[in-house]
C-alpha cells in the first residue's frame, strides 16, 4: 500500500479547507485513507486527489453483491484487485481517471448535494471546452439498486439523475455518497481522455469545490499518523475477506 508521508500535515489540528497531497496508495489504501479522512475531519472540507500504484483496478458500491461483482468482472476478463467502497453506487474501473474524493459537513438530501455539486462540476467542464450535459430522466428507484436483474450495477454503463455526460451522451463523471452523521464522503470519477495527465482537469474539480462550498483549499501533505490509521484499515477492513464479501 505504500503508506508513506510525502509532508508533514502542517496545521492538522487547525479548522481549515484542505487539499491534501497524499501517497500512491492501492484500491484498498484509497479507500481506508478516505474513511480515515472522515474520522479525523468530520467538521473540516478536504479534497483528496487518488494517486495510484501501477495497474488498473476495480471499486464496487458497498450494498453490491460479491458474487455478482465477480461475475461482472470475469465477463470484462478484469484480473486486477478490486475493493468493496464505503459509499454506495455500483461497480467503477479506475484505469486512466480521475479519481478524486471530497469531504464536508453539508445538511440536506444526497440527492440535492449530488445535483448541486454535478451542477458546479458542469460549469468547469464546459469552462474546458465540454459540448457534454447533465442527465436529466425519470427512472424508476430499481435503477438506483446495487443489482439490476440479478446483475451487479456498473456506474458508468447505466447513468442516474445529475450524472454528467459527453456530447455523445456517455457518461464522463459520477460519483458516490455516505453520510457519517452530518458528515459527507463523496467518492468520485471524472472518466475523459488523458483525465489523469492534464491539469486543467484538476483545477475543474477545485474550482468546483471552492464555488459550491466557499471553501480555500490550502494545500497539505498528509501526516504519519493519518496514514497509520489509514494503514491499519485497509489491513484490518479493507483488504478482509469479510468485508469484500459482506454481501
Amino acid at each position: 500500500m505504500y503508506f508513506t508521508a510525502s509532508a508533514r500535515w502542517a496545521g492538522a489540528a487547525e479548522n481549515m479547507d484542505i487539499l491534501l497531497a497524499s501517497p500512491r496508495l492501492d484500491v484498498y489504501g484509497q479507500m481506508a485513507l478516505d474513511e480515515a479522512l472522515v474520522r479525523a475531519r468530520p467538521n473540516e472540507i478536504t479534497l483528496r486527489f487518488y494517486r495510484w500504484t501501477d495497474g488498473p483496478a476495480v471499486t464496487f458500491g458497498y450494498a453490491q453483491f460479491v458474487s455478482e461483482v465477480r461475475r461482472a468482472l470475469q465477463e470484462k476478463h478484469f484480473q486486477g484487485p478490486y475493493a468493496r467502497r464505503p459509499t454506495g453506487g455500483g461497480i467503477v474501473y479506475h484505469g486512466e481517471d480521475l479519481t478524486f474524493s471530497l469531504i464536508f459537513p453539508r445538511a440536506g438530501r444526497p440527492a440535492e448535494i449530488y445535483e448541486k455539486f454535478h451542477a458546479r462540476m458542469h460549469e468547469q467542464l464546459m469552462r474546458l471546452g465540454s459540448h457534454g450535459g447533465v442527465f436529466h430522466k425519470d427512472l424508476p428507484a430499481s435503477a438506483y439498486a446495487p443489482s439490476l436483474n440479478h446483475t451487479a450495477s456498473a456506474c458508468f454503463s447505466n447513468p442516474v439523475e445529475n450524472d454528467l455526460l459527453s456530447e455523445t451522451g456517455a457518461k464522463i463523471l459520477g460519483g458516490a455518497l455516505r453520510r457519517f452523521g452530518t458528515t459527507v464522503l463523496y467518492q468520485g470519477s471524472l472518466q475523459v481522455p488523458k483525465a489523469r495527465e492534464n491539469p486543467a482537469y484538476k483545477q475543474a474539480v477545485i474550482e468546483a469545490v471552492r464555488a459550491y462550498l466557499a471553501a480555500d483549499l490550502n494545500p497539505r501533505g498528509a501526516d504519519e499518523a493519518l496514514l497509520a490509521e489509514a494503514e491499519k484499515l485497509a489491513k484490518n477492513q479493507y483488504e478482509q475477506p469479510s468485508w469484500t464479501e459482506k454481501f
